[in-house]
């Protein structure tokens, strides 16, 4: 077996690589210390198996997988983390293993015996999309920021950038910064992971962010458009205009 160790720690990474010393069947192809790192490294040896944590900086660890799903690429994935809030969603997302830190040399081989049966038998299931088991791993907790990929380029979007996200097909144009950017996800998908207070569906194609809005016009009886800061025009639905009511009586 191939495998990557992906931890921002030198200690954390020292660890599972002495761990795997006892294991010549498996070959350490590369260190990585940060999701970037992380994805030149899959295209480059294509690994059976990785050792991903999940909280780095750039990228996480969720979103690293995210990326190699829309590249075609899932390898088998050991969680390797110091926080446990994830690990059951995890499970649910078909992981090999989790391994809360610090674990012990036997609970290691547990997890490598996993990732080798499943190798070896060539039978591990398909995973659901990455987008799903980031989404899941979250635990109802609201995105933070969006990653998009385009090529061998990655964009990282914060939450509070993004103006807008249209629906287009299967694919959502999200507007940031004066910028259009094409990801593969449809939108209510992304709906159920943004902050409901924060982002409004105002109409069955647009998600707009309420800190970019100035006012609500009505046209005629039944149309309205969302007037936002930069001088867009977005349509608003009667569901959509609805909602907005709702928040704003709310708050």
């Amino acid at each position: 077996m191939k495998a990557l160790i992906i931890d921002d720690e030198d200690l954390a990474r020292a660890v599972v690589r002495e761990h795997l010393a006892a294991h010549p069947e498996v070959e350490v192809a590369a260190e990585c210390a940060n999701g970037f790192e992380a994805l030149k490294a899959v295209a480059q040896h294509q690994p059976d198996l990785i050792f991903l944590d999940i909280q780095m900086p750039k990228l996480d660890g969720f979103e690293v997988l995210e990326l190699l799903e829309a590249e075609g690429k899932r390898p088998a994935v050991v969680f390797v983390t110091a926080y446990d809030q994830h690990a059951l969603r995890a499970f649910e997302a078909h992981a090999v293993d989790y391994l809360l830190k610090p674990f012990s040399k036997e609970r290691f081989d547990a997890a490598l015996a996993k990732a080798r049966r499943l190798h070896d038998a060539q039978t591990m299931t398909s995973p659901p999309p990455a987008a799903e088991l980031a989404a899941s791993a979250r635990q109802g907790k609201p995105l933070e920021r969006i990653v998009v990929k385009d090529g061998p380029k990655v964009t990282v979007i914060p939450l509070s950038r993004l103006d807008w996200a249209q629906a287009q097909d299967d694919y959502v144009l999200l507007r940031t910064e004066g910028k259009d950017l094409l990801k593969q996800q449809t939108l209510s998908n992304l709906e159920t992971q943004l902050n409901s207070s924060r982002f409004i569906r105002i109409h069955r194609s647009y998600i707009l962010n309420l800190d970019r809005l100035i006012r609500i016009e009505q046209d005629t009886k039944e149309h309205r458009d969302a007037i936002l800061r930069d001088g867009t025009r977005l349509p608003v639905s009667r569901a959509g205009y609805q909602r907005l009511r709702e928040l704003w009586e709310g708050a």
